[in-house]
């Protein structure tokens, strides 16, 4: 079991900044699909989840082949690319992902909770109305630049790891 946390104080600055989070991290996991299949055949799990301060990247599996996907994941990470047919894509997908998230009052009720309970938190409406005016691939791709220049890593594997 490996976990790598990728933290960056970019995310939580502005609405904008989250969204751009999320697309980049549903683009990534779309890239991922194709070339992690064996992966998940040979019984290798992974898992990328758009934490609130930063990317968390967890592989589990046998030990001997976990190395290879987790190197996949930072590859794809670090040459991350895309195409204006992805971008737009999953840009519609997050425009349904979070008015369903907004239509839902025990959803809705727990984002204004936390709004007034923490301190830097943007509501999901900031996010829905950023979405909507619209994003650029221009300012994904500088936003990732900017997230992978200013990260902050914390890591746990556990198994039958040597140092």
């Amino acid at each position: 079991y490996v976990r790598f946390h990728l933290i960056s104080p970019l995310i939580q600055q502005s609405a904008e900044n989250i969204v751009l989070f999320d697309t980049f991290v549903n683009i990534l996991s779309h890239n991922l699909g194709e070339p992690a299949y064996e992966a998940d055949v040979a019984q290798l799990e992974y898992k990328l989840v758009a934490g609130e301060h930063g990317l968390v990247i967890r592989v589990k599996g046998f030990n001997h082949k976990l190395p290879l996907l987790f190197q996949l994941i930072i590859d794809y990470l670090s040459d991350f690319s895309f195409t204006p047919a992805v971008f737009e894509m999953i840009t519609e997908q997050l425009k349904k992902t979070y008015f369903n998230i907004l239509i839902k009052p025990e959803t809705l009720a727990k984002d204004v909770r936390l709004l007034i309970l923490e301190h830097s938190r943007w509501s999901m409406i900031d996010k829905y109305q950023t979405l909507m005016n619209g994003l650029s691939i221009e300012s994904l791709s500088s936003f990732v630049k900017a997230f992978k220049s200013q990260l902050f890593v914390e890591g746990l594997v556990q198994g039958n790891f040597t140092s």
